[in-house]
């Protein structure tokens, strides 16, 4: 059996890690979010999360967004490429219930998925 945990090796902890990931990304978004994704050789893939006060002003609010892209990531890390991933949050996510912004991770998700087994140039 699988394990599903969220460990630290699986997170993107320093500035650095997040800045390598913003210097050639795979881009998959949509109007409220993006998922950022580049190639590591970890044979894991790793997430970091922004959500900036500018779009959501009350912690409550951005704390429930990381808990869901965490857990969406959670279930589905045994599919994804070895990869560092940032989500970025835009304007417009805090109107999201937690069923829409879920199924909106698991359409970026499977993108990344698709991304990552083409061929690169």
């Amino acid at each position: 059996m699988k394990k599903l945990t969220f460990s630290r090796e699986l997170r993107l902890l320093a500035p650095i890690q997040f800045k390598a990931v913003f210097e050639q990304p795979l881009r998959a978004s949509t109007p409220e979010l993006t998922i950022l994704a580049r190639h590591n050789n970890l044979d894991i893939p790793r997430l970091g999360l922004t959500v900036a006060k500018k779009h959501l002003k009350r912690a409550h609010d951005r704390n429930r967004i990381k808990r869901i892209v965490r857990e969406s990531f959670r279930l589905k890390q045994h599919e994804l490429p070895s990869a560092d991933f940032v989500f970025v949050a835009k304007g417009g996510i805090g109107k999201l219930d937690n069923a829409t912004l879920f199924a909106m991770l698991e359409k970026l998700w499977a993108r990344h998925i698709r991304l990552a087994k083409k061929p690169q140039a």
